[in-house]
């Protein structure tokens, strides 16, 4: 069986791949264009991919192929329509990060609360080597206890940051991006009050209709001037431009966000120009990437390729 593996940059150097050869011969690509594929894949039975769009103009040549797993949780790269017409299963991964956008979301959040740039920046520099007492008080931060945090997209993300933000004694809120989810442990609230009641409003939502432009000028407004925004969901939630026009006015005081609405982030992007690291800090797309969240991506991916070929239905999303 051939396996063409498309974008094995995307999930590391640092990870061994050729377990992938139990199942079948295995070609692999570092990075691929959509302009490429159609010729890489054109033998396939099988494709492993992350980022390229699986759509008629890459895979008309892929006479062969019976199943396109994907190595991340949204499937948005597929057009359903054709997969479906030509039979051709696919495959995602659910769960394998959690703990790891968990944990970069409170990276984000503490590294803002907490001013650490400006207290690292103060002792670098030399100011501290000057100063005349053992600390420095002229930037106040504030503890998360009896703070409200808000979050947008109460799924298995946003679960994991409510039960850390209870730890930290956070009343937690949120609001359903659909409407639909009901959780009785958190309180269920509008878009409206989360924006005005949140001290930090972390977003874990997908995107979609119903999220794309959530958050802007509008929003921004009924925020509180000194809360802090999250977005490790989706880069289009959040209205950038806005966004920085909120960050520079001071309607908020600062945002973390490791996504952005073209990846990787353009030159023109209105975010870029905010330099101050207190007000704005982003990160490369990163929060699902630690080492162990790539490790059980690889395994999962493994274990829907290796129940595909003994005729099992384990993760087939379409």
């Amino acid at each position: 069986m051939e396996i063409v593996i498309l974008e094995a940059d995307t999930l590391g150097r640092d990870l061994d791949l050729s377990v992938f050869e139990k199942l079948g011969h295995v070609t692999q690509y570092g990075k691929s264009e959509e302009e490429n594929t159609a010729e890489r894949v054109k033998d396939a039975d099988i494709i492993i991919v992350n980022k390229v769009p699986m759509n008629e103009k890459t895979l008309a040549k892929a006479a062969h192929l019976k199943m396109i797993a994907v190595t991340a949780t949204g499937i948005n790269i597929i057009d359903r329509e054709y997969v479906s017409r030509r039979k051709i299963a696919v495959s995602n991964v659910g769960g394998y990060s959690t703990m790891s956008v968990a944990q970069h979301t409170f990276a984000l959040a503490f590294y803002l609360i907490h001013k650490m740039n400006y207290f690292d920046t103060y002792v670098k520099s030399g100011e501290y080597v000057k100063s005349d007492i053992f600390t420095n008080l002229d930037v106040a931060y504030h503890e998360l206890d009896q703070k409200t945090w808000g979050i947008i997209g109460l799924g298995n993300i946003g679960k994991k940051v409510a039960e850390i933000a209870e730890v930290f004694g956070c009343r937690v809120i949120y609001y359903s991006t659909s409407g639909k989810n009901q959780n009785d442990r958190y309180q269920r609230v509008d878009l409206e009050t989360i924006c005005k009641e949140s001290d930090i409003l972390s977003i874990h939502a997908p995107l979609n209709e119903a999220t794309e432009n959530l958050m802007n000028r509008e929003q921004f407004k009924k925020m509180k001037n000194s809360a802090v925004l999250i977005n490790v969901g989706r880069g289009p939630i959040v209205n950038e431009e806005d966004l920085a026009e909120a960050l520079e006015k001071g309607e908020i005081a600062a945002a973390g966000l490791d996504v952005i609405s073209v990846e990787p982030i353009r030159a023109d992007n209105p975010l870029m120009r905010i330099q101050d690291s207190g007000k704005l800090v982003i990160t490369p797309h990163i929060a699902w990437a630690s080492t162990e969240a790539r490790r059980r991506l690889v395994e999962e991916v493994y274990q829907n390729v290796a129940a595909f070929q003994r005729g099992e239905k384990r993760n087939i999303v379409c």
